[in-house]
């Protein structure tokens, strides 16, 4: 499976879990260090919980594992990293403060 593929599956197991707002950005012509954001928010520190947990689980079974996580004891800002594509998921409140939509503008959207 190519990353745009496993960041949409990525961003389709967010949306299993009601997460809010899932956007997949295609960074790949603005940085090196990856090809694609999936952001989405939770509403709770349970919720981002389950969120990260069934991205884990559906990528895991898709024979992808993180390279690098961190966050998820907080839950307030959720990064998995998987190499080719990251995955962010906020509570909302961190996702207004650092508008990581803004911040990379110029990105293509990806349609989930």
């Amino acid at each position: 499976m190519q990353s745009r593929e496993l960041a949409r599956l990525a961003a389709r197991a967010a949306v299993d879990k009601k997460a809010i707002d899932v956007v997949i950005l295609d960074v790949a012509n603005q940085t090196v260090v990856t090809d694609f954001f999936v952001i989405c928010s939770g509403n709770s520190r349970p919720q981002v919980q389950a969120i990260v947990e069934n991205i884990e689980e559906k990528l895991s079974e898709a024979g992808v594992k993180p390279q690098h996580s961190e966050g998820y004891e907080r839950a307030q800002w959720v990064l998995l990293d998987y190499g080719s594509f990251v995955v962010h998921v906020f509570m909302q409140r961190e996702r207004e403060f650092y508008n990581l939509e803004r911040l990379w503008g110029d990105a293509e959207v990806v349609e989930v």
